[in-house]
């Protein structure tokens, strides 16, 4: 099965089966594979897990 990455507002990732419809609020980020894959990618991008507005609130 391939897999789609998906990005929210907050910036917050995950993967998403092809072919099904992204949930409001998510949007794909252009990278597909096998769920592996799309996992790897995002390991490698996402190093801050908290959520964008915490992350901005606590930035000096």
């Amino acid at each position: 099965m391939t897999h789609v990455v998906v990005v929210n507002d907050e910036e917050q990732y995950s993967i998403w089966p092809s072919g099904r419809k992204i949930p409001v609020g998510w949007h794909e980020v252009g990278r597909s594979g096998t769920e592996d894959e799309c996992v790897a990618y995002i390991e490698q991008v996402w190093r801050d897990i908290r959520p964008r507005s915490v992350r901005e609130r606590l930035m000096p």
